[in-house]
């Protein structure tokens, strides 16, 4: 949730659709895309919260990439990953077929097997200044190219949103992976705040101060 309370979200320049993105798929598997499905959070499934809010609490646990200190119950947790516009990835066989929602694309699957991960878009700022997203990969997806395609889908959705740029306040300097990610798709560091997290990437999981950088896109 924003520190400025409840914001207005900009107005959509286009409906939000099912799509589809290629992965890369390891020498004699078979390929693998990731279908994205544009969500709030009435519109999600339980079992699809509820894995999302344990991967969340998790991350939150490990004290290394998000500034929350405190896990979330699933309420809190829904009103800050899907209280906008949330898109959810189904990883799956290429030649499977795309199915309209969420709740038909996990039909026979478990949700470990199947979410990708996801991600929200919504304000950051008051209406004047408002971009903003947060991702999530289950460390079980991991190494397969799905973050790095949440943000190829990242730069589709936000401007069909009606979003001029992007603004990531906080991606700590040890979040090798995310920054790579961003540097890859065009993205600028503008900013560097230091020593802004108490992360717990010291000795044996102890706190220490970590800068981390403001990363900018515009979609101009």
């Amino acid at each position: 949730m924003s520190p400025y309370g409840a914001v207005a979200v900009p107005t959509p320049k286009e409906k939000l659709t099912v799509k589809t993105w290629s992965l890369p798929s390891k020498e004699g598997d078979a390929d693998v895309v990731l279908v994205t499905y544009p969500i709030t959070g009435s519109d999600a499934p339980q079992e699809v919260l509820e894995y999302f809010c344990k991967v969340f609490d998790a991350e939150v646990e490990g004290g290394r990439t998000y500034p929350q200190s405190d896990r979330l119950d699933l309420q809190g947790f829904v009103a800050y990953f899907f209280s906008s516009t949330t898109i959810v990835g189904v990883a799956q066989p290429a030649d499977a077929e795309v199915r309209p929602t969420i709740a038909e694309a996990l039909q026979g699957r478990s949700v470990e097997e199947a979410l990708g991960g996801c991600y929200y878009v919504k304000p950051n700022y008051p209406g004047r200044s408002s971009h903003n997203g947060g991702f999530i990969v289950p460390t079980t997806q991991r190494g397969r190219k799905i973050g790095l395609n949440l943000g190829r889908t990242f730069l589709h959705y936000a401007p069909a949103l009606g979003y001029r740029g992007s603004v990531f306040n906080l991606v700590y300097e040890n979040n090798v992976p995310s920054l790579a990610i961003w540097d890859s798709l065009g993205f600028e560091r503008i900013g560097k705040i230091p020593k802004v997290g108490c992360l717990k990437t010291g000795p044996n999981g102890s706190e220490e101060y970590v800068d981390a950088y403001v990363i900018y896109k515009s979609f101009v």
